[in-house]
């Protein structure tokens, strides 16, 4: 009958170890999809920065150079906003196709992804 208990409390620290082995692989399967998220996140501001003054110089620059060609320096600026003011109405019209599935399924990917060749 010691025999059945001992191979009791030694099946019920296996499992005891086998779960809190699990818990940590979850916890760290965690750690590492949240890291990824985050990096793509600030590798994303970065890119997006850089490329936001790129616009902004090249902005000033055409209206500049439409000013110059037309003759009058705020026409040349009327009409980059103007442009501005173009493109924004659509991409507001086009916000779901553009913006909100691809980035939804950007994230949806990134974490869940991976989980399928894991198994």
């Amino acid at each position: 009958m010691e025999k059945a208990f001992e191979k009791i409390e030694e099946l019920a620290d296996n499992i005891k170890q086998y779960v809190n082995t699990r818990i940590d692989a979850a916890k760290l399967t965690a750690a590492e999809k949240t890291s990824a998220v985050i990096a793509n996140l600030i590798a994303g501001l970065i890119v997006a920065t850089v490329f936001m003054f790129f616009i902004v110089f090249a902005s000033i620059a055409l209206a500049i150079f439409l000013g110059v060609w037309i003759g009058k320096a705020w026409a040349g600026f009327l009409i980059v906003a103007g442009l501005y003011l173009l493109i924004g109405v659509f991409v507001w019209t086009a916000k779901e196709k553009l913006i909100r599935m691809p980035i939804m399924n950007a994230l949806i990917k990134q974490l869940f992804g991976e989980e399928d060749e894991e198994d």
